[in-house]
């Protein structure tokens, strides 16, 4: 069965610290009691395997598309890398109160002793309120021994960069950077493959089942990165019709890019999948002889290796979109 842009059902993930956006919003889930917190976009991380929403392989998951399609799905090289298992896990975030403060490992430390890669991840606020603001990276000096005793309270912010946001910001958060995202922030979350975070200060707060949660200072102080930053925030500016770099890892690689009229992005070079996130207004996706894939606000799409030319077209005026992919001799 020929391969086409995958779009998958969310898997929602209800926090102490989530709220009601992606449910009213992003039309993610419809209990809009629930604190939803995550919507997992695209995982094959853990049990939490993505299923596709559309097309002629609905109800078939990435694990399993991975394993019939392997090379054709993510590439040559990714797939001699990672095997079957997707190398990014794709979320949106809804913040309405502050999140620990934490902090992942790298892939050496995660591979050595928790059997999991480590987790370099980036932000990008879809939205923000006029309070919103996030805490990363260390801004002055500080040891084990002074971050061991500053986690006993709210001073270890004291140590952080403090950044307010608005709406197209982007951070950039390498494994071993100390950082919070905090309330009033919309994010979509590009990262490793990893779900394991260290937390080293939680407000005192409980968690859904009312008991306080735990935290795990030895393992997130072994875990960081001791170095000071002098910014937190990436700078850039769009270009329309012109993908514009946002992050370049050996991770992930991600463009934002804003039409005002169809443009054709030839992914053929890359040997890799490419995720596509729509960030403002609609448009769609056309490759080949298939059915164009019609993309809104919020969705996400996976669009295969094999897949190479492909056109984005607007529905109404302008649209804006993210893409990610994969370049392994990237650094």
């Amino acid at each position: 069965m020929a391969l086409y842009p995958l779009k998958f059902h969310p898997i929602l993930k209800e926090k102490v610290w989530g709220g009601d956006y992606l449910s009213k919003h992003l039309k993610k889930g419809t209990d809009a009691e629930k604190k939803i917190g995550e919507s997992w976009e695209i995982s094959t991380v853990g049990s939490d395997i993505s299923v596709v929403s559309n097309g002629n392989l609905a109800g078939n998951d990435l694990q399993e598309l991975l394993e019939v399609y392997m090379t054709e799905l993510v590439g040559t090289k990714i797939y001699e890398r990672y095997g079957n298992y997707f190398p990014i896990l794709l979320k949106f975030i809804d913040a309405q109160d502050d999140l620990s403060i934490q902090v992942h490992p790298d892939d050496e430390l995660g591979l050595e002793k928790y059997d999991s890669f480590g987790k370099t991840e980036m932000w990008y606020i879809f939205d923000s309120s006029e309070e919103g603001k996030i805490v990363a990276g260390f801004k002055k000096p500080c040891t084990p021994d002074e971050l061991r005793k500053a986690v006993s309270g709210p001073e270890v912010i004291d140590y952080l960069h403090s950044v307010n946001t608005q709406k197209g910001d982007v951070f950039f958060i390498p494994a071993g950077r100390v950082h919070a995202l905090c309330a009033g922030n919309i994010v979509v979350e590009i990262q490793q493959p990893s779900d394991i975070t260290f937390r080293l200060y939680d407000y005192n707060r409980p968690g859904q089942d009312g008991n306080m949660r735990d935290l795990h200072i030895e393992e997130g102080i072994e875990a960081t990165n001791f170095s000071v930053q002098k910014d937190v925030k990436t700078q850039y500016e769009v270009s329309p019709n012109k993908p514009v770099n946002l992050a370049q890892t050996p991770f992930f690689t991600t463009n934002i890019v804003e039409i005002d009229t169809a443009i054709k992005r030839d992914y053929y070079y890359l040997d890799s999948f490419v995720i596509v996130i729509a960030i403002e207004g609609d448009f769609k996706i056309s490759y080949g002889e298939g059915e164009p894939v019609v993309m809104q606000k919020g969705d996400s799409v996976l669009i295969p290796a094999e897949l190479k030319d492909i056109t984005y077209t607007p529905l109404i005026q302008k649209a804006k979109l993210i893409e990610s992919y994969i370049e392994l001799d990237k650094k």
